[in-house]
């Protein structure tokens, strides 16, 4: 892909994430219907999710009908050709619904498996995240400006995140109690936002596991673009969700995969 076709889907993005916004805002911090989409532990979908999704799939299915779709909420639409849209809403759908601005509006662009396109945006907050091999930039008030992740080598220096300490069990939990136990603070409860806050420089290190593609394919190229990594817990392609492992570098990726490793799957 030229850079020409880049900064046109990524374009085309900033009009997909602006449509997200419009329709997700009247719902922020108001009264509006959550529901649980079934399980033991509270999984809400919200009319803003629904409506946030259906405004970009609209404008996609106009602009570039042989792309596919992937979002979290209307499932799958096949692809006539290499390119796919992962979507997102609402990653951190829970804070959202206790008004918390620890959200965002993600959404990818896949050429044959590969996130290419990323971009997180917090409508809230006036704040959107983008990445590509051009670079990760973040765009608050009307000014873009370069991130770049941390020079955190150690980890006993580093900022460990992940959305939930009740998010692993077992030998997951094992495995990630080691890394956490290595690091020199840990914060729970971001979502989506700790990964920019990587792509910035202020964490160090995320961990999570059981995401989805549209969970992760947008936040991919921003953190890559920022110099940082993105891979399964035992250093793989981490595109299709799973277990994830984002980095500020490859030496802090390495130090926690090797505490990883015999959770790795």
């Amino acid at each position: 892909m030229g850079s020409a076709d880049l900064q046109r889907y990524r374009a085309f993005a900033d009009v997909l994430a602006d449509a997200a916004g419009a329709a997700i805002m009247p719902y922020f911090r108001a009264r509006h219907t959550v529901e649980h989409k079934g399980g033991q532990r509270l999984d809400p979908v919200t009319e803003a999710d629904r409506a946030a999704e259906q405004a970009m799939r609209a404008l996609i299915e106009r602009e570039f009908p042989d792309h596919g779709i992937v979002g979290e909420e209307f499932g799958a639409k096949p692809a006539r050709g290499g390119y796919c849209w992962a979507l997102d809403p609402i990653d951190g759908t829970r804070a959202f619904i206790a008004g918390l601005p620890l959200w965002g509006v993600l959404i990818a662009l896949a050429y044959e498996g590969r996130p290419i396109l990323g971009v997180l945006d917090q409508p809230y907050l006036g704040e959107r995240f983008a990445g590509s091999r051009e670079g990760a930039t973040l765009t608050a008030r009307g000014a873009p400006r370069p991130l770049r992740t941390s020079g955190c080598g150690r980890l006993g220096d580093a900022t460990l995140s992940t959305t939930d300490p009740t998010l692993f069990d077992g030998v997951e939990a094992a495995a990630f109690g080691r890394v956490r136990d290595g690091a020199r603070l840990t914060r729970y409860g971001y979502d989506c936002y700790a990964y920019a806050m990587l792509a910035m420089g202020g964490v160090d290190i995320v961990i999570e596991s059981g995401l989805r593609a549209w969970d992760i394919q947008a936040l991919i190229p921003i953190i890559e673009g920022a110099g940082g990594s993105v891979t399964s817990w035992s250093g793989g392609d981490a595109a299709d969700g799973g277990q994830v492992l984002a980095a500020a570098n490859a030496q802090l990726r390495d130090a926690a995969i090797d505490l990883l490793a015999d959770a790795a799957r």
